[in-house]
């Protein structure tokens, strides 16, 4: 069985992204095989995880995949590792549903995986201890197996706080004690994390944080945890999703996926089930490749495309063929970042500069987010996709700070908002030739098998100009 440990906090910001890598990376130096997960709806974190783990990090998510997809998944990309490793999001119990059946612990006891607890204890000695005992005594069904304390003052903070736990919470040992460190630091900006394709140094970084979480952290102590854990009680069959039926069906098609520095909000859950869906997947790099790939079809995620907008703007030559392969209806699908890099303009910071001109609008970033959180959309009768007799509304969710302006009116849309912002407040999933793009991020499940259907809508795109070309 594999060992699980599931690696929380108290609250956000407390520190937990940086001692899970550093966890990872150090373990995987000892010869530990780990996989990585992340809780909740996330890019950023799980594209660090994947490099400090040397594998894919996939998300966990309860308010978009039910129970027992989180399970097959858990199971079926644990199953070669030593160590199942899943970072927590936001604080232990935090979540949307008010009797905490979304939260980071529901999840924890899902997996029958021990809580390893991050406290945050800058400004604090005594009162950590009702702190700890209250997220004991919350939830008695819940174990937290051990904690880590972070941003220590110093060596008599630490035998202080040592001392007040050993007292007040003698059953949870503390497994390791890190002291504020500057190199323990990740840059951020304003959707969080800076990606780590992004950072030529990203190696060099994890490195320096294993190097001090090994020597903050009994690595042995955290590996006995994650080893006690009890056998999950609910059976994890390992499955994968379903074949979108599409005619003609059966044929394979070659989807072009932007992927680099501006580009590389996917997940690899999602790329899974479009391979499986009949898809070839040929990747690209926006910044520099001069024309798309032979292709069927464009999918381009989220990403920052403001911070590499003079590189986008720059390529000229693959703009212009972007741009004329949607307008001759290459069927093509944008997140977030690619709508963006798809609309006629982008300005951030005072300064605007050409995109590739397919979507009637401008992409203007704003000081503050303009849509945060989970979505909740229902499809339109324009939505071009085959397969959607949904009845029930699509979950998804969005964090974007651009805005897109200056829209066509006579444009269509794909979505109608029920809950979150998309593109105006009301509407998202902007329709324009074989092009759907929206600011909401769609994840391929049971609940929202969104991969085969582009792949259905490939294939039947491509046999209509086979049969105009005939």
């Amino acid at each position: 069985m594999t060992a699980r440990l599931f690696i929380a906090a108290a609250h956000k910001s407390s520190g937990k992204t940086t001692v899970s890598l550093g966890l990872a990376s150090a373990l995987r130096a000892r010869g530990i095989a780990v996989q990585a997960f992340k809780k909740g709806p996330d890019y950023i974190d799980p594209m660090w995880l994947g490099r400090a783990s040397g594998s894919p990090c996939f998300n966990l998510d309860p308010h978009l995949m039910d129970g027992a997809e989180i399970d097959a998944l858990f199971a079926r990309e644990s199953a070669a590792a030593d160590l199942a490793m899943v970072e927590g999001n936001h604080g232990l119990f935090d979540g949307m549903a008010v009797d905490g059946g979304d939260c980071n612990a529901a999840v924890a006891k899902r997996l029958a995986a021990p809580v390893l607890l991050v406290v945050d204890v800058r400004g604090t000695t005594r009162g950590i201890a009702p702190l700890v005992r209250g997220h004991l005594a919350f939830d008695p069904a819940l174990r937290i197996g051990g904690l880590i304390l972070n941003r220590v003052g110093g060596a008599r903070h630490e035998a202080r706080l040592r001392e007040v736990l050993a007292h007040y919470c003698p059953e949870v040992p503390v497994l390791g004690a890190i002291h504020e460190q500057p190199l323990l630091a990740l840059t951020e900006r304003h959707l969080g994390l800076m990606p780590a394709a992004e950072l030529d140094d990203a190696d060099e970084r994890i490195g320096a944080i294993a190097q001090a979480i090994a020597a903050a952290v009994d690595l042995n102590a955290v590996l006995a945890l994650a080893r006690s854990a009890a056998p999950a009680a609910r059976a994890t069959t390992v499955a994968r999703m379903p074949a979108c039926t599409g005619s003609p069906a059966g044929e394979r098609v070659r989807i072009a996926i932007a992927r680099d520095r501006a580009f590389g909000f996917y997940y690899p859950d999602d790329l899974q089930a479009l391979q499986a869906s009949g898809a070839e997947l040929v990747f690209f790099d926006a910044l520099h490749d001069v024309q798309l790939p032979a292709c069927d079809g464009l999918f381009v995620g989220g990403g920052f495309p403001e911070a590499c907008m003079d590189a986008l703007a720059a390529n000229v030559a693959l703009r212009a063929d972007v741009k004329r392969a949607v307008e001759a209806g290459l069927p093509t699908y944008a997140e977030c970042g690619g709508l963006m890099w798809l609309s006629r303009s982008l300005s951030w910071q005072g300064r605007r500069v050409p995109m590739v001109g397919a979507i009637p609008g401008d992409a203007v970033m704003q000081p503050r987010p303009v849509g945060r959180g989970y979505m909740r959309l229902r499809e339109t009768a324009g939505m071009p996709w085959p397969g959607g007799e949904i009845a029930a509304p699509l979950r998804a969710h969005e964090f974007h700070h651009s805005r897109l302006e200056a829209i066509d009116p006579g444009v269509r849309f794909a979505y109608t908002v029920e809950r979150g912002h998309g593109i105006d407040g009301r509407h998202d999933g902007l329709l324009v030739h074989n092009l759907l793009a929206s600011y909401a991020h769609r994840r391929s499940t049971t609940r929202d098998a969104w991969a085969p259907r582009f792949v259905a809508h490939v294939r039947l795109c491509r046999a209509t100009q086979l049969a105009h070309a005939a």
